[in-house]
C-alpha cells in the first residue's frame, strides 16, 4: 500500500461537519436550531426549563409519576421533582431488567441570585443585593442589561411568577462600573478583584416616594412591586429571584453559523436530550432522560443529582415490573450531557490542541472531565468508550474526542460521576462552547443538532 492509502486506513481524518452535511440534513439542522432558540427565549432558569418540559411532555402523552403505576411498553412519564428538576421515561419492549438508556443533563446556569433581604438605598439609589451562583467572572456582569426572573411565595400560599425585563416595553437592570477615568486603582487589581462579589449589587431605580424621612426610593420601589405583585418587603425571605442576562438567543456571524446566548451552559444539552425523547416512538431499552438543578454548586440539594429523586422514580417502575432497582441500574448506560470547552485561538494557552473540542466538528465526547489528576472526574472505561463509538457511528453522529484543557490549568466536572456512583456506565459528551459561563455564551448550530442526534441514538441503542 502506498503512503496515502495507509493514511487513509490508518489516520484519522476529522473534517469540519458543515461540510460534511447535505442540503436536507442542514435544513433539518436550521430547523432544530430555531426551535432550541425559542426554548432559549423562554426558558432562563431551571423553574422555567422544567415547566416547559412539563407542559410539552403532556402534550405528547407523556403522565404524571404516581408511586403504583403501570409501566407497559409504550408508556410515556414523567416526574417533575418540586417544579426545579425533571425525569421523563419511555418504556422499552424489553424488561428493565435489562437496563435504560439514560441521557442526563443539567438545567442551571450561572448567575446572580437574591439574597435573603436584598432591597436597600444608598445615596437616593435603590438596589438589589445579590450572591452569585456558581461560577462567573464577577467583572463580566457590569454594565450588561438584566433582568429579573423568579418565584415569591406568601405566607398565604400564593405564589407569584416574576419576569421583568425581557419584554420590549419592560425596563431592564444593571451593575455599575467605575469610569475609567477614576479606575486608576482597580485596574492594578487582577480579574478576579477588580469587581467583589459585594459590588455585584442591581440598580432598580431612583425616584423617591413624595413625603418625608428615610429611604424614599427603595420605598417607591417596594411601593411599585406591592401595586404590580402584591409584595411586601418581608416577602423576599421565601422567594427565589435570580438576575440574568436580558435579550434573546442571537444567531451570530455573517453566516449566521453560531448561535449566541445566556445559559447555553447545560440547556443547550437539556433541549438536546429532550427533543430526541419526544421524537421516539417505541426503544427497546426504556429510555430516560434526566434533567437535574445545582449542578452548578456541586449537584447537592433535593433537585440536584445527587438527590435520591432519580433513584424514586427510576425505582417505581421496576416495582411496576417486579425488578430490583440495583439490576436495573447495574445494567444501564448513561450518557452524561453536558458542555466542555471549544478551542479559543484566542485563547490557545489554555489548550492541548491535539485533545480539545472544535467548534463545528460535531458533539464532543469525553473520556474524563475533573481537574488536576481528573480529580472529580467519572474516567469512563475502554468498554464504555467503545459502545459510543459504535453507537453514534452506526447512527451517522459527527463527534469529535476532547479534554477540558491542559492538564495543570484547570478543569470542570459534570453530573456523570454521580451517575457512574450509582453503578451506571457513565460516559460525558456535549457541546463545545466559546466564552464559557459568560453573560452571552457560543455555540455552532452544528454542534447543537449533532448533540440531538448523540442522544436519539444512545436512546435507542
Amino acid at each position: 500500500m502506498t503512503a496515502e492509502e495507509l493514511r487513509q486506513s490508518l489516520l484519522m481524518q476529522p473534517k469540519n461537519g458543515l461540510i460534511r452535511l447535505d442540503e436536507a440534513q442542514k435544513a433539518e439542522m436550521e430547523a432544530y436550531c430555531r426551535r432550541y432558540m425559542a426554548f432559549m427565549d423562554q426558558c432562563k432558569t431551571e423553574r422555567e426549563a422544567t415547566a416547559w418540559a412539563v407542559q410539552e411532555a403532556e402534550k405528547l402523552g407523556f403522565k404524571p409519576f404516581v408511586s403504583g403505576m403501570d409501566a407497559k411498553p409504550g408508556d410515556k412519564i414523567y416526574y417533575n421533582n418540586r417544579g426545579k428538576a425533571i425525569a421523563l421515561a419511555v418504556v422499552g419492549t424489553e424488561s428493565l431488567s435489562r437496563g435504560l438508556n439514560i441521557c442526563a443533563a443539567h438545567v442551571d446556569s450561572p448567575r446572580l441570585d437574591l439574597k435573603p433581604t436584598p432591597l436597600y438605598e444608598d445615596a437616593e439609589l435603590a438596589f438589589f443585593k445579590t450572591h452569585y451562583y456558581g461560577g462567573i467572572k464577577k467583572y463580566q456582569w457590569t454594565a450588561i442589561p438584566l433582568a429579573i426572573h423568579g418565584v415569591v411565595c406568601r405566607k398565604d400560599g400564593t405564589t407569584v411568577t416574576i419576569t421583568i425585563g425581557e419584554a420590549d416595553t419592560d425596563p431592564v437592570l444593571m451593575v455599575t462600573d467605575l469610569l475609567p477615568h477614576l479606575a486608576a486603582d482597580q485596574m492594578q487589581k487582577t480579574l478576579a478583584k477588580g469587581i467583589e462579589g459585594e459590588q455585584l449589587n442591581v440598580v432598580l431605580g431612583s425616584q423617591p416616594l413624595e413625603g418625608e424621612g428615610a429611604d424614599l426610593v427603595k420605598l417607591n420601589i417596594m411601593k411599585l412591586l406591592n401595586e404590580k405583585y402584591g409584595l411586601i418587603e418581608a416577602d423576599f425571605h421565601s422567594a427565589e429571584l435570580t438576575i440574568v442576562p436580558a435579550g434573546r438567543c442571537r444567531e451570530v456571524g455573517l453566516d449566521r453559523s453560531l448561535l449566541g446566548a445566556y445559559g447555553h451552559v447545560g440547556r443547550v444539552c437539556a433541549y438536546a436530550e429532550l427533543e430526541a425523547l419526544f421524537t421516539l416512538e417505541q426503544p427497546a431499552k426504556t429510555a430516560v432522560c434526566i434533567l437535574a438543578d445545582k449542578e452548578e454548586i456541586g449537584s447537592v440539594g433535593v433537585s440536584g443529582m445527587i438527590s435520591h429523586y432519580f433513584e424514586h422514580f427510576v425505582g417505581g417502575l421496576c416495582d411496576a415490573q417486579g425488578v430490583k432497582l440495583e439490576d436495573c441500574l447495574a445494567a444501564s448506560f448513561c450518557l452524561s450531557a453536558d458542555v466542555t470547552n471549544a478551542f479559543d485561538p484566542n485563547f490557545p494557552e489554555v489548550s492541548d490542541r491535539r485533545n480539545n473540542a472544535f467548534v463545528n466538528y460535531g458533539v464532543a465526547i469525553c473520556k474524563y472531565t475533573g481537574s488536576r489528576g481528573k480529580g472529580g472526574s467519572s474516567d469512563a472505561s475502554a468498554e464504555a468508550m467503545a459502545h459510543v463509538r459504535s453507537t453514534l457511528d452506526n447512527a451517522g453522529v459527527i463527534w469529535q474526542l476532547a479534554t477540558l484543557g491542559k492538564v495543570d490549568q484547570g478543569g470542570g466536572g459534570t453530573v456523570a460521576a454521580y451517575m457512574a456512583n450509582r453503578n451506571i456506565v457513565t460516559v460525558d459528551a456535549g457541546v463545545p462552547v466559546l466564552s464559557m459561563h459568560a453573560p452571552m455564551e457560543l455555540v455552532s448550530k452544528l454542534d447543537c443538532y449533532e448533540t440531538m442526534l448523540a442522544c436519539k441514538a444512545i436512546y435507542l441503542a
